[in-house]
C-alpha cells in the first residue's frame, strides 16, 4: 500500500527543518564567538530574559541541565559579569540569579547581528513568501508549543 500524500511532505519538510536549523545553528555559533560567549551561556540568558529571575535549578532544569553543569555554566557567567546571584528577600535560603545590564546588552546585540545575518538571506525571498513562511512557522510554533511548557 502506497503511503498517504503527506507522508511525503512531512518527510521533506522535517528534512527542510533539520537543514535550517543546522544552518542558524552554525552561523548563530559563528556571531557567538565575536562575542565570547558559549551558545549554552546564551541560552541561559535568553532564558532569564523571557521567565525573569530564577534559581539555578529552574534554568538547569529549562536547559535540561544536571545541577552541577547549570553551577558550572552560573559561575562562568558571573566571572564575565553577565548574571549575579541574589539571595531572596522573602527566604535567605533560596539564592536567584539576575540578569545585568552585561547581560541584556550581549542580548541585543547578538539578535541584531542574527538578524542581520538572516535580513540578508531573505532579501532574496519574496515579500509573499515571507509572509507565508511566517504564518506557517507560527503555526507550526502554536501545535509544538505546549509540549514544551515545564
Amino acid at each position: 500500500m502506497d503511503k498517504p500524500a503527506y507522508a511525503s511532505y512531512v518527510e521533506e519538510i522535517e528534512q527542510l527543518i533539520r537543514r535550517v536549523s543546522f544552518v542558524i545553528k552554525c552561523r548563530g555559533r559563528d556571531i557567538l564567538n565575536d562575542f565570547d560567549i558559549t551558545p549554552p551561556q546564551f541560552n541561559a540568558l535568553l532564558l532569564l530574559a523571557e521567565h525573569g529571575d530564577m534559581t539555578i535549578g529552574d534554568l538547569g532544569s529549562k536547559m535540561y541541565l544536571a545541577s552541577s553543569t547549570a553551577t558550572d555554566l552560573i559561575d562562568r557567567m558571573e566571572r564575565n559579569g553577565l548574571v549575579e546571584r541574589i539571595r531572596d528577600s522573602n527566604d535567605r535560603r533560596v539564592v536567584r540569579l539576575h540578569m545585568l545590564d552585561k547581560g541584556r546588552q550581549m542580548i541585543k546585540e547578538v539578535l541584531e547581528s542574527r538578524r542581520r545575518y538572516l535580513d540578508n538571506i531573505l532579501s532574496a525571498v519574496s515579500d509573499e513568501d515571507k509572509r507565508v513562511l511566517t504564518d506557517s512557522l507560527s503555526s507550526i510554533y502554536e501545535l509544538m508549543k505546549p509540549g514544551l511548557e515545564k
